[in-house]
């Protein structure tokens, strides 16, 4: 308890330092060691290695992806079909050693789990900054929401086999927390797709960012582990904490773009 304290009074500032007042470059920065040990941390979970040279490509690549969006709007799809290319090679050159669930966790993390992260920078190319804080809020909240329903008034299972200890009392109370969430975000930056428009975008993020727990839940459960890492210490690593996040960041980028 005492370190998961410490994680959120250390945590919340820094997302909102970063996101708020530091440059567009820190920003950048943060978001590519972010995809880095997400990288990271799913090929360790996938090839079950702590270190190694697949290891290290799963964190190169993502940087990758989120830098390259620093300077251009359009997606890297030359640089992603090359990194497949090479990913290929590699496990060919190594005579079956590299398994494809190995591959896929590489390029999965460049592709997928860096776009998402990019999607700040993109939300961010001329928004208002306190919409960079929105993905933050409807995912963080939906969990809050989740974690007093579920803790409270859980009784009914929802995915047993994914996550034993999710109920779909929770999840309703995820939902109800996303939209005290996103309307009290409204209410305080002034910012947004409106009324309607911040109640149909929690709701429909309250979803995915479940969505985005248990997909992050079920990779866990395939290969035996109970976290992606320690890097937040009792929140576990970065696919712990912002598995959600990953799920919603774009969903909130295109809503912003459909509603603006």
């Amino acid at each position: 308890m005492v370190s998961r304290i410490l994680v959120a009074v250390v945590g919340i500032p820094a997302i909102i330092l970063i996101v708020l007042y530091c440059p567009r470059f820190v920003l950048c920065a943060a978001l590519a060691a972010l995809a880095a040990l997400a990288g990271m941390e799913l090929q360790q979970c996938v090839s079950q290695q702590r270190r190694g040279v697949m290891v290290a490509v799963s964190a190169v690549l993502p940087a990758l992806t989120v830098l390259w969006y620093y300077g251009n709007a359009d997606a890297p799809l030359g640089l992603w079909a090359l990194e497949l290319m090479a990913l290929s090679a590699y496990a060919v050159s190594q005579g079956g050693k590299v398994k494809f669930e190995e591959v896929s966790a590489a390029w999965l993390a460049a592709v997928a789990v860096a776009y998402s992260f990019a999607s700040f920078l993109r939300i961010g190319g001329g928004a208002h900054r306190a919409l960079l804080l929105l993905p933050f809020v409807l995912s963080f909240s939906c969990d809050s929401g989740a974690y007093l329903a579920g803790s409270s008034f859980g009784r009914h299972k929802l995915a047993p086999v994914v996550s034993p200890h999710k109920t779909v009392e929770g999840a309703v109370g995820g939902l109800a927390g996303n939209v005290v969430g996103g309307l009290v975000f409204l209410l305080l930056t002034r910012v947004g797709p409106g009324f309607f428009g911040t109640l149909a975008l929690s709701l429909l993020c309250g979803v995915v960012s479940q969505l985005g727990d248990l997909s992050f839940s079920l990779i866990k459960r395939q290969y035996g582990i109970k976290d992606y890492g320690r890097v937040f210490l009792a929140h576990g690593g970065v696919l712990d904490r912002f598995d959600s996040v990953l799920f919603v960041a774009p969903v909130v980028e295109y809503a912003l773009l459909w509603l603006s």
